[in-house]
């Protein structure tokens, strides 16, 4: 199984970035799980139409370890398996526990084992990088990491800091930092100011995302770009940039 972590700054699009290359590669015939890890639990919402997903921390605080599989891991129209860890009640405790738990859970359930996906994906809230939200990048949970960021400077001192956190866990072998998605804000020298970026933490840049009025028609459908105009160039930016990170991404051991 390939295990990616996509990160990136609150706002950035990152969701949205993540739901689309879920989607993409998920049509190229591979099992696809994604694990929202952003206490919002609003990161697979694009493969449920719209509906949001019951989080495990929800259910785990509710009946302990009395559920059904099923009943974290929802199968999503275009294919793509959804699970959202959730958080704590707003304003009491760390939303990293959150993600600790959903990670015991589901492994603790032989999620892995029962769905065999080929593909994970950790949708990561990238403004903080405490030892909560640095889960997926501890013990093998996930081995390949991507920043999505943009020109803008704040995206670009975001993924720094990002990089920074993927550093310290370099010596211990568990994950690496293996390219940046530039999503396009259409600021001044972009292009560069992210390829500077990624010299500078010497990494590809995966892919870019250009700015198109069809992002936003696709999520005023609850769906993805990839679903709903599966023949349009901006769903083909997306099948590239998640063709070529299931390429550099290393397959490891569940």
């Amino acid at each position: 199984m390939k295990r990616i972590a996509i990160y990136g700054k609150g706002g950035i699009g990152k969701s949205t970035t993540v739901c689309n290359i879920a989607a993409a590669l998920a049509k190229e015939g591979l099992t696809v799980m994604q694990l929202g890890c952003d206490p919002k639990a609003d990161s697979t919402s694009a493969h449920l139409g719209g509906a949001r997903q019951t989080t495990i921390l929800d259910i785990v605080r509710a009946r302990g370890d009395d559920f059904a599989l099923d009943e974290i891991v929802t199968r999503g129209d275009d294919g793509v398996l959804c699970a959202e860890c959730g958080g704590p009640i707003p304003g009491a405790g760390c939303a990293g526990r959150g993600i600790v738990t959903a990670f015991e859970t589901l492994k603790n359930h032989n999620a892995y084992e029962i769905y065999k996906p080929d593909v994970l994906l950790y949708d990561v809230l990238g403004d903080v990088v405490c030892g909560g939200f640095a889960m997926p990048l501890r013990s093998g949970y996930a081995r390949d990491v991507f920043i999505v960021t943009s020109g803008e400077k704040m995206s670009l001192y975001a993924a720094a800091n990002i990089a920074l956190a993927i550093d310290n866990f370099k010596g211990r072998n568990y994950a690496r930092l293996s390219g940046l998605i530039q999503n396009s804000r259409n600021v001044k020298d972009e292009e560069r100011l992210v390829s500077e970026m990624a010299e500078e933490l010497k990494v590809p840049v995966s892919g870019i995302i250009p700015r198109d009025g069809l992002v936003q028609l696709a999520e005023e459908q609850n769906t993805t770009v990839v679903s709903a105009f599966p023949e349009s160039e901006m769903a083909a930016v997306y099948r590239r940039l998640a063709l070529a990170m299931y390429e550099a991404a290393e397959e490891v051991e569940i």
